[in-house]
């Protein structure tokens, strides 16, 4: 087999598991269950056709059994696996490939040919490939590009087109180049090392109190309800290959489903993020639902600690604050059930406090000088994921930091609205707006002024639909309110009630969008509150 004897641990780690007991239950996906046996005969196949360790493959990434045997297939062979977001649009996704240059390209046959693009550029043309496997493309009929397809586990995997004479630039040692999700600007895609990721995976342990790491089939059902393209959903599911341990695999979050698939495999750990959770909270669900449950573990936006305390008053289940980032391959602080049960309280708002083997800073935003504790500043991480000698890794969150290593994300240095020389921060806003019952999500951005440089607009979807006029007015009630705690110069000079915030497929508010839902002003609102600003 080509390429199994790739350098990395996390590659080896994978191997070893997958031989454990090919009989064993492995993953369920609509009620239906594969075998960790079905899993391995998928990604040897898959494996078997990377020609070297490093070789950059292209994965239209999906929440689905097939996704999970390429992907693991790759990794099991050395490969970097470049993914790709399905959920951005065909338009997107051809442009996208087309950039890359990808010598091998993989995904279900679906998929291939809804977003190979046109047949001119190397790739698969839609309609075109054959009951024989051979493939219509390039100028000489064959595609030098070679195609794999899935549709999934334990089924034959299709190979179509041909491997390019020259491979690219080969990228050994990097699992997997990780398509940010863009709230903040273009995605971009982060390196992630083999053993950055498997650095990652043993400080996940932070979490468990058995901190046995032979390698060894494990009890209990993990639910995986984020996207797989995405750096929580792919952290989870490297959890259960490292772990042993068997997943039920949601092709996206929904309401009923998952507390469905929590009633039926009563996992002793959930994970939910921000969205998801004021879901499960609102949907006044049966307690004896989380009977097993010993915490919910929440990450990639911030949580109310409102939130987070009245889900543990409704079902009894203490949420466990992360702080993860996608060039961090993963967490580097949070809270444990010790330290929640110990200053849980006395730290609210506390996103924890640093990982086994990693450090945290504040420094100034200025001098980049470390600061004292309790002072605002920007947050730097020296994270193990990076190995012995890391250097401190300046991060664009701002954050301050108390005596007990206790960590408060206050907001994002690189969101930061200048308007008239003063400094707004959107996460303030937010948190005032979202204070509203009738408030379920905000989201704060700045909008070009040329008088001022830039003012702050928010976005706000509510927990019950509304008519216009009763949107215009919880509109003013809303800013009315942010005044008592908000200075005047940090009010939104537009407050738009939507019916839903357009939000990142791992459910963060996607601010990229929201600035274009604000873009043009709501002249009435626009005017009178500039002219609130001017008095």
């Amino acid at each position: 087999m080509t390429g199994v004897n790739a350098p990395s641990t996390l590659s080896s780690r994978i191997a070893d598991t997958l031989v454990l007991d090919p009989a064993a239950p492995f993953l369920e996906f609509e009620g239906e269950w594969r075998t960790w046996g079905q899993l391995a005969m998928t990604a040897d196949a898959v494996a078997a056709h990377v020609p070297v360790p490093g070789t950059r493959v292209g994965v239209l990434l999906r929440n689905r059994p097939a996704h999970v045997g390429l992907l693991v297939g790759l990794l099991r062979a050395g490969a970097c696996v470049v993914t790709i977001n399905p959920s951005r649009g065909v338009d997107r996704v051809r442009a996208d490939l087309a950039s890359l240059g990808l010598p091998v390209l993989a995904g279900t046959p679906d998929d291939i040919v809804a977003f190979a693009g046109e047949a001119g550029d190397g790739a698969v043309a839609a309609g075109e490939i054959s009951e024989t496997g051979s493939l219509a493309g390039d100028n000489d009929g064959i595609v030098t590009r070679l195609v794999l397809t899935a549709t999934d586990l334990g089924e034959p995997v299709s190979v179509t087109g041909r491997l390019p004479d020259d491979l690219g630039v080969l990228r050994p040692g990097v699992a997997v180049e990780m398509l940010t999700s863009g709230t903040t600007g273009p995605p971009k895609r982060i390196p992630l090392g083999y053993e950055m990721l498997l650095r990652g995976l043993v400080g996940a342990k932070h979490y468990e109190s058995n901190q046995d790491d032979t390698p060894r089939l494990r009890s209990g059902v993990a639910i995986v309800n984020a996207p797989l393209v995405h750096m929580g959903g792919l952290f989870r599911v490297l959890q259960c290959l490292h772990d042993g341990r068997a997943l039920c695999l949601l092709e996206r979050f929904a309401l009923d489903t998952w507390a469905d698939a929590v009633r039926r495999h009563r996992p002793r750990t959930i994970s939910l993020v921000p969205a998801a959770l004021r879901m499960v909270l609102e949907a006044d669900l049966d307690p004896a639902i989380f009977a097993t449950v010993r915490s919910v573990i929440s990450g990639t936006a911030p949580l109310s600690p409102d939130d987070a305390e009245a889900f543990e008053a409704r079902y009894g289940v203490p949420v466990l604050v992360s702080y993860a980032a996608t060039e961090f391959g993963g967490g580097v602080a949070g809270w444990n059930l010790a330290d929640h049960q110990q200053y849980g309280a006395a730290k609210r708002g506390s996103v924890g406090r640093a990982h086994a083997g990693c450090e945290l800073r504040v420094v100034g935003t200025e001098t980049f000088e470390p600061l004292p504790p309790d002072t605002e500043g920007l947050l730097e991480v020296r994270a193990h994921q990076f190995g012995d000698g890391a250097g401190w890794v300046r991060t664009t969150d701002l954050a301050r930091l108390d005596a007990d290593g206790f960590l408060w994300i206050v907001g994002r240095a690189d969101q930061a609205i200048i308007r008239g020389g003063f400094k707004v921060i959107p996460d303030d806003v937010r948190a005032a707006l979202e204070r509203d019952p009738r408030v379920r999500g905000a989201a704060v951005v700045g909008r070009p002024d040329a008088r001022l440089g830039a003012v702050p607009v928010a976005a706000v979807e509510l927990r019950t639909a509304v008519d216009a006029d009763e949107a215009r007015a919880v509109a003013e009630a809303l800013r009315a309110d942010a005044a008592r705690v908000l200075a005047a110069y940090e009010l939104p000079v537009e407050i738009r009630v939507v019916d839903a915030l357009p939000r990142t497929p791992s459910g963060k508010a996607d601010l990229g969008a929201v600035r274009e839902l604000l873009a043009t002003p709501d002249q009435n609102q626009n005017r009178d509150q500039n002219q609130e600003l001017e008095h």
